[in-house]
């Protein structure tokens, strides 16, 4: 540990949360064509909106769904759908913050020809194809029933340099979010000397989707890191190019797409991190109930929920 460089803070990726104009239709099709399954749902209460900076979303339905292999350890991460108004201007990888849920899967090719069927509210934007850095990882990208971006990846049975657990399911957990912000310094700061994480050098690789999105030639290199969390999570930091903007969104209210995604604190949370919601417990209506919770905004303007590792006995 470097001298006064704080511990590890995080070790799990809890939740990923996800804004629509209708949930209902969202959570059927991963139910349908995923396998994922209706955890939990309620309402979003008032006190929660204002710990999301997000006042405008009180009373807002929200849904959240485990993967098929869920439910057996509090860590599977799980999926979180929050009803709120479209946001005109906003496109998928155009803007910073969360722009990709990264889940585990089996087979990117069948699930490839399955998204290709009629009827199908999952559309591949980017084939099955191998890492540059490890063939042996395949993954696919597709655009989902939200118009979030879904990537589908399929390690090998002794998993890849970092991650190390494959898939469980045909569809398993998200594993990986990933972030896009427009300095990959100030995103590793953040997650290396704020939170202690263990962050990878910064390395290059193109990223066809982005390109595509950002109407970059193809194969252009895009800076990355990666922030190591647990052999079974992680995240992925992304420099978008200058032509990328800051996400627009509706004032008071949750941002459109990925709006944040829930981190599990290895011990009881600082009071000296730079808190935009201070930590409370959580109650039994609400999302991470039983624990305090509490909310940062990080470099590229993204919201986490973080949450303590251990639940409080009433």
């Amino acid at each position: 540990m470097d001298a006064g460089r704080p511990e590890p803070l995080l070790d799990a990726l809890l939740s990923v949360t996800l804004t629509a104009p209708r949930i209902a239709p969202v959570a059927e099709a991963y139910v349908a064509w995923l396998g994922y399954r209706v955890n939990a749902e309620g309402e979003v209460t008032t006190a929660l909106a204002a710990d999301w900076l997000a006042p405008q979303a009180a009373g807002s339905r929200w849904i959240e769904l485990c993967a098929p292999s869920g439910g057996g350890s509090e860590a599977d991460c799980v999926l979180r759908l929050v009803e709120r108004p479209a946001v005109e201007g906003f496109a998928p990888l155009r803007h910073h913050g969360w722009n990709a849920n990264e889940m585990l899967c089996q087979d990117p090719d069948a699930l490839a020809a399955r998204f290709a069927l009629p009827g199908s509210p999952f559309r591949v934007i980017g084939p099955p194809a191998p890492l540059a850095s490890n063939p042996r990882i395949v993954a696919l990208q597709a655009l989902g029933p939200a118009g979030e971006i879904d990537y589908f990846t399929r390690l090998p049975p002794e998993g890849g340099s970092l991650i190390k657990s494959p898939a469980r399911t045909a569809v398993d957990r998200s594993f990986i979010v990933v972030l896009g912000g427009p300095s990959i310094s100030a995103m590793t700061a953040f997650y290396r000397d704020t939170l202690g994480q263990t962050v990878s050098p910064v390395f290059e690789a193109p990223v066809d989707v982005l390109n595509s999105a950002q109407g970059l030639p193809a194969g252009q290199a895009t800076p990355m890191a990666l922030v190591a969390l647990s052999p079974a999570y992680a995240l992925e930091l992304d420099e978008y190019p200058g032509t990328a903007t800051s996400r627009p969104q509706h004032a008071g209210d949750l941002p459109p797409g990925i709006a944040m995604i829930g981190l599990r604190a290895t011990s009881a949370l600082p009071h000296t991190l730079p808190w935009q919601t201070a930590p409370r417990l959580r109650t039994d209506d609400e999302p991470h109930a039983g624990r305090r919770t509490g909310l940062l905004v990080g470099a590229a303007g993204e919201r986490l929920e973080i949450v303590e590792g251990v639940r409080e006995t009433r």
